[in-house]
């Protein structure tokens, strides 16, 4: 199969018309024509229902539009780890919550950095599950996550070996102008906005098992907002939107700067480790899991 004809394919679902698609590609309209049968031709079934006047794009190519541009995504990171292969390089493919991602993955990455100076990463950030399934599959050699302290760890497969690389600490937090809502006594009034996580959010279900105040919507009066995404959270509780729960590392600058007021004294603090998950029978990922939980 020639790979330009997914390329034609994806500009006639596009553009939705087979003149404006070839005016897209740069060639004529006939030899774009030529080039949907030739896709067809190796596909074994038509995409398109020619009309006179008009064309209909198969339901089965259009509810398919994702996958083929994942495809295409792939064979073009194929083909340029192919062009550009370095033999003292290794790319290590990493699943990782949002959270550690922005938290601590920049300091991992520098410590792996000085120790395997031709260390390359590809970070795929996502909620728990996603990241769980991504490694799962083997998309990713190692897994970078948050866990409950003392709680049970992920279960994998006997070649999989988990490391710590620290502790943290999930804290609630208020900024902008609901600063200065807080009591003499260092309380918030029980209606006070608040930027919630999912129950159904690793985050979530830990705050809500433990009936903490503002961490889900089960246990605030005003939820504004309800979400994942822990850096989306800090962003509109420094603005002022709502109080929130936030990993500490998150938020430390901003606590000292004064940007950040922390809550933990009187509403508590929830203890968590960074754990990470490799893929032992790669080298690399088992090496960087040594050197990260030293």
């Amino acid at each position: 199969m020639d790979m330009q004809w997914l390329d034609d394919v994806l500009a006639l679902l596009e553009e939705g018309n087979m003149t404006r698609a070839a005016a897209r590609r740069n060639i004529t309209q006939p030899a774009f024509s030529r080039r949907i049968r030739s896709f067809e031709g190796w596909l074994g079934t038509p995409v398109i229902d020619r009309k006179t006047n008009r064309i209909d794009i198969s339901p089965a190519l259009l509810s398919n539009e994702v996958e083929i541009r994942a495809l295409m995504s792939r064979m073009k990171e194929l083909r340029t780890k192919i062009a550009h292969h370095d033999a003292a390089a290794s790319t290590i493919a990493i699943s990782a919550q949002h959270a550690p991602v922005y938290s601590t993955f920049p300091d991992m990455a520098l410590r792996a950095r000085t120790a395997f100076p031709q260390v390359r990463f590809r970070v795929r950030p996502g909620n728990l599950s996603d990241c769980v399934a991504l490694f799962l599959r083997g998309d990713t050699n190692m897994l970078l996550c948050y866990e409950a302290e003392g709680a049970m760890t992920l279960q994998f497969g006997p070649n999989v070996v988990r490391g710590k690389w620290g502790n943290d600490y999930l804290i609630p937090v208020v900024g902008g102008a609901l600063r200065y809502t807080i009591r003499d006594s260092g309380t918030l009034p029980s209606d006070t906005p608040a930027i919630v996580y999912p129950e159904n959010s690793s985050f979530g279900a830990l705050l809500h098992k433990r009936e903490r105040p503002f961490g889900t919507q089960a246990h605030s009066a005003n939820p504004v907002c309800e979400t994942a995404f822990s850096s989306g959270i800090r962003e509109m509780v420094l603005n002022g939107l709502g109080v929130g729960w936030l990993p500490f590392s998150m938020a430390y600058r901003e606590i000292e700067t004064g940007d950040l007021i922390s809550l933990a004294n009187r509403l508590g603090q929830e203890p968590l480790e960074v754990a990470v998950y490799a893929d032992s029978k790669n080298d690399m990922a088992a090496s960087l899991l040594e050197l990260w939980a030293k």
